[in-house]
């Protein structure tokens, strides 16, 4: 059996600087260590429950997070970026999808880093007319190929808002509570790895019983993007299928919701570029 593991870093429990976040942060080999802690013991776990083959997606920032050599051998590691697919590139094909680190959608409020995708240029998100998150839009991909997603550990307020609402038959693994942007509280690590360990069975069990499902949506996809700056929309409006509702907010239709993805993707890292010329 095949485990497929995403990994971001902003619902993982103890970060809370932005210092933790960027390979220069004074933080950084700390929320590293943290990073490649939790994803072991996740891996160990679904490969003491019958997996015998597990693909790690680092997917934060430039996506060289994990400690490569911390990984057990039945470890497959994703790294770098910018790569088709992002956070859940090579998923397809796996029997089961975990997501750690994973935080609330932009707006949210008492979360820990709350954004969607992009922090610097996405403001709001909607798949056919339901604002997501980024587990809710890898979680669709997913889904899609039939994958689906049967543990979430991260930020409490996506547990309680889209988790449990979306897909009532994930585990949910509480790793910080936030009572603002930037800080939490955390379980000792103890706790957590063995809530982990516990959750991991537990999800196992349910997918082998037949409750977890992939999460759907319809096809062909409605997607609207709003984007931080209106010089963000006018570059994504340079897309012929791309329609502008106003200044900063923009919608398309897509054949899948792979393809749905690239588009987002691709207007994600055209906001970057406009960034970087504007503001250099």
């Amino acid at each position: 059996m095949r485990a497929f593991i995403s990994l971001d870093l902003e619902g993982l429990p103890y970060i809370v600087s932005r210092e933790h976040l960027f390979v220069k942060g004074a933080l950084y080999s700390e929320a590293r260590r943290i990073a490649t802690e939790i994803v072991k013991v996740t891996a160990e776990a679904l490969h003491e429950n019958g997996f015998d083959e597990i693909i790690v997606a680092d997917s934060h920032g430039p996506m060289v997070n994990i400690l490569p050599e911390e990984m057990p051998e039945y470890v497959e590691l994703v790294r770098g970026f910018p790569r088709p697919l992002s956070m859940v590139a090579f998923a397809k094909d796996s029997d089961a999808a975990l997501f750690l680190g994973y935080h609330a959608k932009a707006g949210t409020a008492y979360a820990t880093f709350d954004h969607t995708y992009s922090g610097a240029s996405i403001d709001r998100l909607e798949i056919n007319g339901v604002e997501v998150s980024e587990f809710l839009l890898n979680a669709y991909l997913l889904g899609s190929w039939n994958v689906p997603v049967i543990l979430v550990g991260g930020d409490k307020k996506l547990i309680e808002d889209d988790v449990r609402k979306f897909t009532p038959w994930v585990e949910g693994v509480v790793f910080k509570e936030s009572p603002s942007r930037y800080s939490a509280k955390s379980p000792s690590m103890v706790k957590l790895k063995n809530e982990l360990r516990e959750s991991v069975s537990r999800a196992v069990d349910r997918l082998k019983n037949g409750e977890a499902k992939p999460l759907k949506t319809e096809e062909p996809v409605h997607v609207k993007v709003r984007f931080l700056r209106s010089d963000m929309a006018d570059t994504a409006e340079l897309l012929p299928f791309i329609k502008r509702l106003d200044g900063k907010t923009v919608e398309f239709k897509a054949k899948t919701v792979e393809e749905a993805y690239r588009v987002f993707e691709l207007l994600t890292l055209a906001s970057a570029g406009v960034s970087a010329i504007v503001m250099r």
